[in-house]
């Protein structure tokens, strides 16, 4: 099986680079940081006039008609980007809630009993109760944006870029296995900016008369976090082409691992910098563990690939496209 990327993808990967640098670079990433929570509507809209939500909608239904590989490419960017927002919901509503794939409406959705941007999203949907409202397995309702309601409890994040709100939920809701992987890619994406950040850090911070990449330490750090990163690629690249539950659960262990332990190891290259509020490698590591909680987390993802290990028979696949 090969996963060297195709032309195609590769311009697609490129072209949502450029996007996010475009729109929501390091400074733009610090000013959302510093300031209080809030969406750019108009990045939202942006992504969606680029296809980033409707990647997977057939074109018959006004999307790209790409598939699973195509979307991790375009998740693991955001991820490297730190793109705040319910990227993930938005994309999976798209052609089940009017608006969602061209960007107009935003999308969130109950994940075990937490919501992540409650207040500036127009849809909620899932599992669990929201102010007034309780369905099963669909969208709650719309909104008012900016109230959370009076079921809904805020809750502090660790992650500034992240606000958090808990609410009633149904228990032994099952995660989307689209969902789970698409975490993965975006936990891939940060810790392939943990890396990058680590070897620039330790290209240019210069001790005792030389940069300290020179440093024995130092480079068994850098080099154990680009083998969990390429690990981790590789896991979640292979999971988008068979879609097999048990594939998808690997890829999501093995890039929180790379995300939360290549952030680490990425503060441990910056020394005492890195703990500071200017450095931006908090911000990676928050997310990170943000991220982890998300779509089951890492003890669903256990307990699956668990099972199928205990079973000793494949999943088949899901056949999702």
């Amino acid at each position: 099986m090969r996963f060297q990327l195709s032309e195609d993808q590769r311009a697609l990967r490129d072209g949502v680079r450029e996007v996010l640098a475009r729109r929501f670079g390091p400074r733009e990433l610090r000013a959302a940081a510093d300031g209080p929570p809030a969406l750019d509507r108009a990045l939202w809209r942006a992504l969606g006039d680029a296809g980033f939500f409707a990647l997977r909608l057939p074109e018959s239904e006004g999307g790209v008609g790409l598939g699973l590989p195509e979307a991790v490419l375009a998740f693991e960017e955001a991820g490297r980007a730190l793109l705040p927002g319910p990227l993930i919901a938005t994309h999976l509503a798209a052609g089940r809630v009017p608006g969602a794939a061209t960007g107009e409406t935003v999308v969130t959705a109950v994940d075990g009993g937490l919501v992540e941007w409650l207040t500036e999203a127009d849809v909620v949907v899932g599992d669990g109760a929201v102010g007034d409202g309780a369905v099963a397995d669909g969208v709650l309702g719309d909104g008012e944006r900016g109230a959370a309601g009076p079921g809904a409890v805020a809750v502090r994040s660790v992650d500034p870029l992240t606000p958090l709100h808990r609410v009633p939920a149904a228990a032994g809701t099952v995660p989307d296995p689209v969902a789970v992987l698409l975490t993965a890619a975006e936990q891939l994406g940060g810790a392939t900016r943990a890396c990058e950040l680590a070897v620039q850090h330790a290209r240019t911070r210069e001790q005792f008369g030389q940069p300290i990449g020179g440093f024995q330490a130092v480079k068994h750090l850098c080099a154990e976090l680009l083998v969990r990163v390429e690990v981790a690629r590789a896991a979640v690249y292979a999971a988008a082409v068979t879609a097999d539950p048990a594939d998808i659960a690997a890829a999501r262990l093995l890039a929180d691992e790379a995300a939360v332990r290549g952030a680490r190891d990425c503060l441990q290259v910056y020394g005492g910098m890195g703990f500071t509020w200017e450095a931006e490698v908090h911000l990676v590591l928050k997310r990170a563990w943000v991220r982890t909680r998300r779509a089951g987390g890492d003890t669903e993802s256990e307990e699956l690939l668990a099972r199928e290990l205990l079973s000793g028979t494949g999943s088949g696949g899901l056949g999702l496209r």
